[in-house]
């Protein structure tokens, strides 16, 4: 993923923007590695580990980053805590970690879908694959990693990425705004 505030790649009317939640880099390095070995296995795209908050906003550049400020201006580190393994229906949510909806988690996600709707969760894999394929590797990511579900960290950094979902390989994918909550310092 492209560095924060990188102006290459210019910007088109409305791109489509995200909301990440980052783990710290130890809870990364774990997932990182639990997503590897299921893309061994099923493949799908290299992506970073992050908690999905807000989803695939259609927006202009500027637009996307003033609503990001205003979203996460009272907003504090919170705790959040993997509640399960589970698979989706599409692309994007092909097979994922489900983040518990804790009050802050929910608080989190509707006051960032205010100002920019989802459920929070951590994609392990994005792919195409059959409910079958799905089930297997939701079960092999509990084998690979036995105590992630119950796993819990603090999330102290948000980013505002834009995320071109037609691009299933993720390699246009960018890190616009990066947050520190400890100190709204951005990056």
């Amino acid at each position: 993923m492209a560095e924060p505030n990188n102006p290459e790649g210019g910007d088109k009317p409305e791109d489509s923007y995200s909301v990440w939640a980052l783990p710290p880099s130890d809870i990364k390095d774990r997932l990182k590695s639990l997503m590897s070995s299921l893309r061994s296995e099923f493949g799908g795209p290299a992506f970073d580990p992050h908690i999905t908050v807000v989803g695939d906003l259609r927006l202009r550049r500027d637009e996307a980053i003033a609503r990001f400020h205003s979203a996460i201006a009272t907003l504090k580190p919170y705790t959040a805590r993997i509640a399960g393994v589970a698979y989706g229906t599409f692309f994007y949510q092909c097979v994922y970690l489900l983040i518990h909806p804790s009050p802050e988690v929910v608080e989190t996600s509707s006051h960032c879908c205010g100002h920019l709707a989802y459920m929070p969760h951590v994609s392990l894999i994005y792919g195409d694959l059959s409910d079958e394929e799905k089930e297997r590797a939701r079960k092999r990511a509990e084998e690979i990693d036995e105590s992630v579900c119950g796993l819990t960290f603090e999330v102290s950094s948000l980013a505002l990425c834009k995320t071109d979902t037609l691009d299933k390989t993720t390699e246009s994918w960018e890190m616009v705004e990066l947050c520190d909550l400890t100190k709204k310092d951005f990056a």
